[in-house]
């Protein structure tokens, strides 16, 4: 390669770099790093029986959460790199989570294991689609969200029992545990199901032409 044609290529590089330097820089990317970022700390905290700390930890996360979300709509800040980090934080934090607790004696091992068989399948079918048809996109479903906000409900549910064991609290965790268990296998029954009819279609489109 010629010098004329390296001095050509220089910028374009330097343009990519600085692209995806931005990317990292926007405000809500920052508040989904700073989330993966509170993740050991947390875990140190709830290990360490500092429950309440461990609860401010946990809703401090869950307002980045929130509010990367609304500042993406409202500065108009969507990326893919945002649509990918978004969710891996989510489940970083989670699944350890629910890991950590069940260790403790907190959450009991049923749920977490349905709750990562899910993760597991839906890597799987994620895999075998990209494999298949080359996508690439998953939007997340109604169920999806609502098995989101469930689990960061009963993982909430749980370390506040650790602070007042009071009977509405006792019963608030039941019901939420209970309703992560069900929407966990209805919510992976439902992704499974959208992915067959999405390879279906697919088949069908390149057998048509």
């Amino acid at each position: 390669m010629s010098q004329n044609q390296l001095l050509a290529i220089e910028p374009i590089m330097a343009e990519d770099a600085n692209l995806r330097l931005n990317l990292f820089r926007t405000a809500p990317n920052l508040l989904t790093l700073l989330r993966i970022c509170l993740a050991p700390f947390l875990v140190a905290a709830v290990l360490e029986g500092h429950f309440a700390l461990g609860f401010g930890l946990f809703v401090a996360a869950g307002l980045t959460d929130a509010l990367d979300g609304t500042l993406a709509r409202m500065l108009k800040q969507r990326s893919q790199l945002g649509e990918y980090l978004d969710p891996v934080a989510d489940k970083l934090l989670l699944s350890t989570l629910f890991l950590v607790l069940t260790h403790m004696g907190l959450i009991p091992a049923r749920v977490t294991v349905l709750v990562f068989g899910r993760d597991v399948g839906i890597l799987v079918v994620s895999a075998i689609l990209y494999a298949a048809v080359g996508r690439r996109e998953f939007i997340p479903s109604l169920l999806g969200k609502a098995n989101t906000l469930v689990q960061v409900s009963a993982v909430a549910g749980v370390l506040l029992y650790q602070l007042t064991t009071t009977s509405w609290v006792a019963g608030m965790c039941t019901l939420l545990l209970d309703a992560t268990m069900a929407l966990t296998v209805i919510s992976g029954l439902h992704y499974a199901w959208t992915a067959a009819r999405r390879v279906g279609a697919q088949v069908a489109n390149g057998h048509a032409r």
